[in-house]
């Protein structure tokens, strides 16, 4: 079985939401409704931003990915973040993350995007595996860290 990646638009917003709302539970991610809601609009109305997919198997919508772009130097050029990817749980282990994470790749590419990367729990042995196969490596050099800001 094979993934189809369709990039959302800001109409697909109600499409959207409900995904990322279980991938937050699922990762017991602390967020709002609201938040969800300005986040996401705020992606889907700007593509220099990245972008959302909208993950459709056998004609159903099983998930979604977010891309998130940014800049590097080390990488010459843009690179980007796959910030969230989230598939319902009757669709995993079928393949279907293997083919969506090839797809990404093939748009990063077309994006001018030189280096993807991600984010995994240590504990995510599943995860960790097909992120492996699918060519991403544990830069273990290096720890990510972050700080996030007041907004005033």
């Amino acid at each position: 079985m094979t993934g189809l990646l369709i990039l959302a638009k800001p109409r697909d917003l109600g499409l959207v939401l409900p995904l990322v709302r279980a991938y937050h539970e699922f990762e017991e991610i602390d967020s709002t409704e609201s938040e969800r809601k300005s986040a996401v609009g705020r992606l889907l109305g700007d593509t220099s931003l990245g972008g959302i997919w909208l993950i459709h198997c056998e004609d159903t919508l099983c998930g979604y990915l977010a891309l998130c772009r940014g800049f590097s130097i080390e990488f010459n050029g843009f690179d980007a973040f796959v910030d969230e990817f989230y598939l319902l749980p009757q669709f995993r282990g079928r393949g279907i993350g293997g083919q969506v994470l090839k797809e990404i790749k093939s748009k990063a590419r077309e994006l001018d995007i030189n280096a993807l990367h991600l984010e995994v729990a240590r504990d995510n042995e599943h995860a960790r595996r097909l992120y492996r196969a699918a060519g991403f490596e544990a830069r273990d050099r290096y720890l990510l860290m972050s700080a996030t800001l007041e907004r005033k």
